[in-house]
């Protein structure tokens, strides 16, 4: 007996997926609109067939989204969300074919609503664009299973008003933590207090009081939307000596870098 096994590989940043079955490269991974009520903005999205001997046929399609505490993407169904622009958008070709590495520059046009006004409570409008391949193709496994293997890939789309944009992020705690089952790290909390999209970094350094011997780890990049609030966890590195520590958090934020602190102190003994 013969199984088929569809699988729909997704990627929410538009990060290109290849391999010898299939592919697809969608960018760029944000779009950025900035229009008041009733004006029109256009702008591109480039969608690549990577596959040197398969046809990908395509459709777009639209979802909402938002952060989760942590940073994920949480989806929803089109129009769901008050925060959607999905309906805002028309794109030039919802359905479309490539040949094999063929590049199709798509049309993503954006109409603000005659009755759509910057708003306190909702000042920045979001939605993600889909491109899905609708012809998967299969694959032959072992053990008699085809598997059916197609791509879906997504960009974010983000909407403001012309002239409001303010950016500030608080830190609202820092905290050292232990738990058996993950280990030792920190856990910082700060909310998107500004009114507008934040990308940003956050860097981490640890200082041992007691030998003058300084650890960083890798930054963090991030991104949030007004009113997030958000966790970022940072564990600790591996080559900390026993000691007491001085904990380093350091958020770079917004077209002006600016940054906010916060510190804590801590003893570390090693629990390997």
């Amino acid at each position: 007996m013969r199984y088929y096994l569809f699988i729909l590989l997704f990627n929410t940043l538009a990060l290109s997926f290849s391999s010898a079955q299939t592919g697809l490269t969608v960018g760029p991974p944000r779009i950025y609109f900035v229009a008041d009520a009733g004006q029109s903005q256009t702008q591109y999205v480039d969608v690549t067939n990577p596959s040197k001997d398969y046809p990908l046929d395509l459709a777009v399609s639209f979802e909402d989204w938002a952060y989760s505490v942590v940073g994920d993407n949480v989806l929803s169904p089109k129009g769901s969300l008050k925060t959607s622009c999905a309906d805002w958008l028309t794109v030039s070709e919802p359905f479309f074919s490539l040949k094999p590495g063929e590049t199709k520059r798509l049309q993503l046009q954006m109409s603000v609503p005659l009755d759509k006004s910057y708003s306190e409570v909702i000042p920045v409008h979001t939605t993600m664009l889909f491109v899905t391949q609708l012809n998967p193709r299969i694959s032959e496994e072992k053990e008699g299973a085809n598997i059916r293997l197609a791509v879906r890939s997504g960009i974010k789309v983000y909407q403001r008003f012309n002239g409001r944009s303010r950016t500030n992020l608080e830190i609202s705690n820092l905290e050292y933590r232990s738990v058996d089952s993950i280990g030792q790290y920190l856990e910082l909390s700060f909310e998107t207090q500004g009114n507008t999209w934040t990308e940003g970094q956050l860097r981490t350094e640890f200082l041992n009081q007691d030998t003058g011997d300084r650890y960083k780890v890798d930054d963090v990049q991030f991104y949030s939307l007004p009113g997030d609030q958000r966790k970022q966890y940072i564990l600790l590195p591996k080559e900390l000596t026993i000691g007491n520590y001085l904990a380093t958090a350091m958020l770079f934020y917004g077209e002006d870098n600016d940054v906010k602190i916060a510190e804590i102190e801590f003893d570390y003994v090693s629990k390997i």
